[in-house]
């Protein structure tokens, strides 16, 4: 449905194909689905005998022969062939018989089957096939005496089973064995054996008339066919040879054009289909209400969520017209966009191993009844939707987004089923006892309706109920106000509308409810996506350049979009915005500019986005999560309702054609070998398009339905080309399938996931350095949190799908988990022998306190072991896969991922024993091609571990360094520590005083920000002077060092026996152990001012210029960390009061022309503030003159003073006055306070005239640069204002 059609075809149908049992070549088994058939029996059951043996010339001895697979053939096709849509037997063959030929004898059922499959072409455009397979009497004698001779084979096989004494078995196992689903278990072995006799039993071959078409008229087809069959099995024969109504259906009957109704005869009765018009949802001809009655709303929407999110999807079941039906509806309810990865809706037998195919898909998989889910050994899981349509049943991958305003949506989606008496839960469609779902004992909801019980109010009824789902949703109702009792049932439409309608009336229900199901989901678009057009890049330069830059290129504003988002939105949007459908979708946007040129679907959508924005009063950029419903319900229904009233166009009766006498004669009960002389050929001229259409319908109409398409195939082609991703893969090549096609399917493969890995790493480098790679001319400004966790999510998923291709062991869902656990466990095998036992990371004591302070923690040994273990250590990770993406997000944390690969992928013997010849892994240059990518991660810093996993437990480790010059070693006081970070803070730790160093456990600080440390001033000698505290994650492996170079004591420095230290993340400088040799993104702080206050004359000396530009620059930082977007600000605290950051900026600007005072002694400007505090309060009480404002400044001022000064904390002179200036900032006071400092007149007496604070016109320019400070809302961390009540 989603992409063009073969263009140039204006005939209904292409082809008419007949496939069945060739008598001639006789049973030939189907050596492919035989194997996998005998893999699956045998991969359960210990087979003690050597049958492989049978089983590699596809006999496959466990099945008996009744229930082998043999191969069909397509025994004939008319016409040979056509030029815009060549025949393509191979694919035709696998499809019409997915299973190959199979045999019934006259005790089975044999039940006629129709069922629909596709074929995608290249180029994406799509050829729908429509078949029904039945039962023939076998004629050949040949053909019986060979299933005897079978028979006889097979019983002597088994003969040696039935002398040995039967072992008990569990009941699951007789039912899954093959044997023993040949006949009733109450017959003996041995005529249960024996199941064929050609004296006794009749024998029946599997046979299929097929139409292959260019666009999918399911319903029609499907009566087409039934007509046809019920032809050669009815008593009477029909009017006409059959060869008649064949070719009527293959020359002379045209495609119905857009908008347009058709009416054409079958063999005993008339046959109608409709085609939407241009300004319609694109054609749709599957009963959506059978996917809502075999798996629910709520499953289909999440089944609708993977497939929007482009995870791979298998759906499983034993009825291959369930499989086309769910994989078409899903794509079709995806209008506006459309599904661009590989697409098999029903994968033959033969094709298994492409389930490890390592990209996004969506696949049918044929059950055959007995095994269930857990028998399935899939590749590839990790990122998988099951779902298993029989038993109503869906498993998804983790971490699922929820689809914006889900509730609410389920809602309108079970009003809209209720209205057609359909209910909004799967139900039991056979009586499968394991449906996972509870079943419903509701009546037949139709039956009710007619009987009235469902009376005014239908969400009473016993149903409802039962149903959970609905019950959540009557009490969100509820609390919206809306009433629910107003839900009319659809009252039956038979009454007053049959003397019109030109169809069934089942089958008018049919479409109502499909038109209302899916207006209901396009809507869901067209109000998310209202105003996308605002967004997308228009690219600057000419086509032909835009294409050949294509990959590098953004073609839409993600994080402006996202911005504009609701909150509860983003999870879903962000990972939508990253698929290839999103991405196609703007593409062709960007590539029709003119309403002409747009294709069909962009039309459509576009049209209804302008209807919404008029009717929308509110600003289009102003998002609300208000759930809006489906408007537009009424007119397409009637559009529908109007075609099928009065039908358009009749094609021509079918007609007797030029036959000799004798031909089109037939057995009753066989379809026949028709006459190919009269099919081969259409008539010379299209007679139909002169003679039965109306005026209307003229060659000009026709030529715009040609060229329409062709540009469509163009550019879907061009748009394909453009993206190039190498996966576009769209269908495996249904043909021969030996083993160079394979390695070639493979190898493209490969080539795609090398790609796609190159783009990832691209773009996540690129949104990672931020500004920095704007300014370079890359991309876009910034990403939020969620799109950076986003993009590692989509990360993990690559990884997963490159660890599952060509995998052969496998343990657990996720592929990538499964090879670490196998390293693992080898390599703990070998390193067996008994060895130290320290943990690593924990330090000797003897090995610290080299002669550099950074030295004073030897860096933690790299061990990809080690950082399995922390991650099996973590209780919250409950999965495989949750396990894997953890592990990789903590490898990139310490830019390792790439290394920590390489080193799994370097056990040979290991990857061997694990994968396949062709798998990605086993690649040599694409696996260093792919690793050298990942390296490019280790240039930018991510916190994509620490700042996802807030709850775990992480060690951390403590280690004080005194200064070597004046030791603590005759240090008597205890001194303690205080960790604080951006999530948490540890509370006071105490550290022993002769190792000053401490490991202790908590909850994830975040990144770390603060240090208090101090200590309680004990003993004889209470003074410690300390170079720096260096704190350690024991996981990450980060370091930060806190600087300090200060003493803690009383009558020490400025007396302060607790301090405040900012610290910095460490960058590792041994980079000859890492494999990156990027210089660090951050440059680790420069050697820190000592405040080692001997006398305050040894301190450097300033010049104002230098104080002005000191105070410019950290001013400048403040306003820079505020312009950044929220993920990218740093530590807030390191430029308050950090090196060079504002508290040290205004320390240099009280400290220019301080007086000296005597020897020996120290003034501190927190002095001189408080001798300022004392003349403020005594000039307010003496009354003098001054206005309001300045009152009013004054008294905040000795407010703050005082409450700092009475705070229980022993944080010193110079402590206190960095708590100033961060609540004076935080208050934005501090322009003010500078201004009445200069005036007061203890300025005067304290500094001297060339001071920077007696300098009128520099003390306004120092103003005015605080003043900036005024439009930002700075928050202080908790640390810094401990113990301040303000």
């Amino acid at each position: 449905m989603s992409t063009g059609f073969s263009s140039s075809s204006c005939r209904f149908a292409d082809y008419f194909v007949t496939c069945g049992l060739d008598t001639e070549s006789g049973l030939e088994p189907d050596e492919l689905s035989a194997l996998c058939q005998y893999i699956q029996a045998t991969k359960f059951r210990d087979v003690a005998r050597g049958k492989l043996a049978g089983a590699k010339e596809g006999e496959n001895f466990e099945q008996s022969p009744l229930r082998r697979t043999f191969k069909s053939k397509v025994l004939a096709h008319y016409p040979d062939n056509v030029e815009w849509n060549p025949f393509d037997q191979d694919a035709v063959g696998m499809l019409c018989m997915p299973k190959g030929l199979s045999f019934r004898t006259q005790t089975d059922i044999r039940k006629p089957q129709f069922h629909s499959f596709i074929i995608t072409r290249e180029d994406g455009s799509r050829t729908y096939g429509f078949a029904l397979t039945f039962f023939e009497e076998v004629t050949s004698k040949q053909i019986c005496s060979a299933m005897q001779t079978l028979y006889h084979m097979h019983n002597a096989e088994q003969y040696d089973i039935l002398h040995t004494p039967p072992t008990p078995r569990s009941a699951e196992d007789t039912r899954s064995t093959p044997q023993q689903l040949l006949a009733a278990p109450s017959l003996s072995r041995l005529q249960r054996f024996n199941s064929y006799d050609i004296s006794r039993d009749t024998l029946y071959v599997s046979k299929c008339i097929c139409l292959i078409t260019p666009m999918a008229f399911a319903h029609a087809c499907r009566r087409v066919l039934e007509q046809l069959h019920q032809a050669v099995t009815s008593p009477q024969p029909p009017p006409m040879p059959l060869e008649s109504y064949v070719y009527n259906v293959l020359y002379e009957v045209p495609l119905p054009p857009a908008g347009r109704s058709l009416k054409f005869s079958g063999v005993y009765g008339p046959v109608v289909c409709q085609r939407p018009s241009t300004a319609e949802l694109p054609l749709f001809d599957f009963p959506l209400q059978e996917v809502f009655e075999l798996l629910g709303v709520e499953n289909v929407l999440q089944l609708f969520t993977c497939a929007l999110l482009e995870i791979q999807i298998l759906l499983y079941s034993q009825h291959y017209q369930r499989l086309m039906t769910v994989a078409e509806s899903i794509t079709a309810l995806m209008f506006p966009f459309q599904w661009q990865h590989v697409y098999v809706p029903i994968l033959p037998a033969s094709l298994l191993h492409f389930l490890d195919a390592p990209v996004p898909y969506l696949m049918g998989l044929h059950s055959n009844g007995q095994d269930d889910r857990t028998k399935l050994e899939l590749p590839q899981e990790a990122n998988l939707c099951f779902v298993d349509i029989d038993n109503h049943f869906i498993e998804l991958p983790e971490d699922l987004p929820q689809f914006p305003n889900k509730l609410e949506f389920i809602q309108e989606i079970s009003e809209v089923l209720l209205a057609f008496g359909i209910s909004s839960e799967a139900k039991p469609q056979c009586s499968e006892g394991q449906s996972k779902l509870r079943v419903f004992r509701s009546g037949d909801m139709a039956s009710d309706k007619r009987n009235g019980n469902l009376a005014g109010s239908p969400l009473n009824s016993y149903l409802l109920r039962e149903n959970q789902t609905i019950a959540r949703l009557q009490a969100l109702v509820k609390r919206t106000g809306v009433s629910l009792e107003k839900l009319d049932v659809k009252e039956d439409t038979s009454t007053h509308k049959d003397s019109k309608v030109q169809c069934d009336e089942e089958e008018l229900k049919k479409y109502q409810l499909n038109i209302h199901v899916r207006e209901v989901f396009a809507n869901r678009f067209t109000q998310m996506f209202s105003d996308y057009e605002v967004f997308v890049i228009q690219p600057s330069q000419d086509k032909e350049s835009w294409f050949s830059n294509r990959d590098q290129m953004q073609n839409f504003d993600k994080a402006s979009f996202l911005s504009d988002q609701p909150e509860p939105y983003l999870p879903f949007l962000s990972r939508f915005l990253e698929t290839q459908m999103f991405a196609s979708f703007i593409d062709s946007k960007i590539l029709c500019h003119d309403d002409e040129d747009k294709e069909h679907t962009l039309r459509v959508f576009d049209s209804r986005v302008d209807k919404i924005r008029m009717l929308n009063v509110r600003t289009p950029t102003l998002r609300t999560s208000m759930y809006q419903k489906c408007t537009n319900i009424d007119e397409a229904e009637k559009a529908i309702e109007m075609r099928l009233c009065k039908i358009d166009h009749t094609a021509l009766h079918p007609h007797l054609l030029d036959m000799k006498i004798g031909q089109g004669r037939y057995e009753p009960g066989f379809f026949p070998r028709l006459q190919s002389d009269v099919l081969s050929t259409g008539p010379t001229s299209n007679k139909w398009a002169k003679r039965s259409a109306p005026a209307q319908w003229r060659r000009k109409d026709r030529q715009k339905q040609h060229t329409e398409h062709l540009d469509n195939d163009q550019r879907e082609k061009y748009i394909q080309e453009a993206r190039n991703l190498g996966t576009t893969l769209r269908q495996p090549k249904l043909s021969n399938l030996s083993p160079s096609v394979i390695a070639q399917t493979n190898w493209k493969f490969v080539e795609g996931l090398l790609k796609e890995c190159r783009n990832k790493t691209k773009r996540m480098l690129v949104e990672k350095m931020g500004r920095e790679a704007v300014e370079l001319g890359h991309g876009e400004v910034s990403i939020t949190g969620v799109e950076e966790n986003t993009l590692i999510a989509s990360l993990c998923d690559l990884l997963e799908r490159i660890w599952s291709h060509g995998l052969q062991v496998k343990q657990g869902k996720s592929a990538l988990w499964s090879h670490l656990l196998h390293y693992q466990e080898s390599k703990e095998k070998r390193d067996a022998t008994p060895a130290g036992l320290v943990p690593p990371g924990i330090i000797h004591d003897t090995e610290r306190r080299k002669s550099d302070a950074g030295c004073a923690m030897p860096p933690l040994k790299v061990s990809m072991i080690q950082d399995m273990r922390h991650i099996q250590n973590i209780s919250e990770i409950k999965t495989d896969v949750g396990k894997a993406r953890a592990w990789v997000r903590l490898s990139m944390e310490k830019k390792l991922l790439s290394r920590h690969l390489k080193q799994l992928l370097s056990d040979h013997e290991l990857t061997k024993k694990l994968y396949k010849r062709y798998a990605f892994l086993r690649c040599d240059d694409e696996k260093e091609q792919f690793l050298y990518h990942l390296l490019s991660f280790n240039a930018v810093d991510y916190f994509c571990f620490t700042n996802v996993f807030t709850t775990i437990m992480i060690p951390y480790h403590v280690v004080i360094i005194p200064s070597k010059k004046l030791g603590g070693s005759m240090f008597t006081a205890n001194p303690w520590v205080c960790v604080s970070g951006e999530l948490a803070e540890t509370g006071v730790l105490q550290v022993p005083k002769n190792t000053l160093e401490i490991t202790f456990e908590c909850q994830n600080l975040g990144k770390l920000t603060t240090v208090q440390m101090g200590h309680d001033n004990s003993g004889l000698y209470a003074k410690w002077l300390v170079e720096c505290v260096i704190v350690r994650n024991g996981i990450t492996g980060h370091t930060y060092k806190f600087p300090c170079g200060r003493w803690l004591g009383k009558g020490v420095d400025d007396g302060s026996l607790e301090r405040i230290l900012v610290g910095e993340l460490v960058t590792n400088t041994e980079t000859d152990d890492r494999m990156c040799r990027t210089p660090p993104m951050q440059q680790s702080p420069g050697m820190m001012r000592r405040f080692v206050t001997i006398s305050p004359n040894s301190k450097p000396k300033l010049n104002t210029g230098q104080i002005q530009e000191g105070v410019g620059e950290a001013i400048n930082s403040i306003v820079k960390h505020f312009h950044k977007p929220e993920k990218e600000r740093g530590s807030l605290t390191l430029l308050l009061c950090g090196e060079y950051g504002l508290v040290w900026a205004l320390e240099q600007v009280f400290q220019h022309g301080f007086k000296s005072p005597r020897l020996f002694k120290n003034v501190f400007i927190w002095d001189f503030l408080e001798k300022a505090q004392v003349c403020f309060e005594s000039t307010e009480q003496s009354q003098m003159t001054q206005d309001e404002n300045w009152q009013m400044r004054v008294r905040h001022f000795c407010h703050f003073m005082r409450a700092i000064n009475s705070t229980p904390r022993n944080i010193g002179k110079d402590g206190k006055f960095q708590m100033l200036v961060c609540l004076g900032a935080r208050d934005h006071l501090l322009h003010h306070w500078i201004a009445l400092l200069a005036e007061c007149p203890i300025t005067a007496q304290m500094y001297e005239d060339m001071a920077l604070l007696k300098d009128h016109s520099l003390v306004n320019s120092l103003i005015r640069v605080l003043q900036t400070l005024q439009e930002f809302n700075i928050t202080l961390e908790a640390s810094l204002v401990k113990g301040i009540g303000i």
